[in-house]
C-alpha cells in the first residue's frame, strides 16, 4: 500500500474507532497528523497479520497496546494547534 494510501486508510480507522473526533480527523491537513494516521494504519495492519497467522500471541498484544496508543496521541494531537501558528511573519 502506498503511503498515501496508507495515510487515508489510516485516518477513516481512526474516524471509526474515534466517532468523537471523526470531524477533526476527517478535517485534519498538517504533515504532522497525517503521519500519526500512517503509523497507525501500519501497527493495524501488523498487527492484524500476526493475529490471522496465530504465531506469536504477546506480538499481537504489543500491537494492540501501540493502536490504542497512537489513539490516545491522535485524541490529545487534534487539540493541539498547529505549530505553523506560533509562526511570527514579520
Amino acid at each position: 500500500m502506498i503511503r498515501s494510501n496508507r495515510r487515508e486508510a489510516g485516518r477513516r480507522r481512526l474516524a471509526m474507532r474515534l466517532p468523537q473526533m471523526r470531524t477533526l480527523i476527517m478535517d485534519a491537513r498538517e504533515p504532522w497528523q497525517l503521519e500519526l494516521f500512517e503509523a497507525y494504519q501500519m501497527a493495524v495492519e501488523a498487527r492484524d497479520r500476526l493475529r490471522r497467522r496465530r504465531f506469536n500471541l504477546k506480538l499481537v498484544r504489543e500491537y494492540d497496546e501501540t493502536c490504542v496508543e497512537i489513539e490516545q496521541h491522535v485524541i490529545g494531537a487534534m487539540h493541539e494547534p498547529s505549530p505553523t501558528q506560533y509562526l511570527m511573519i514579520p
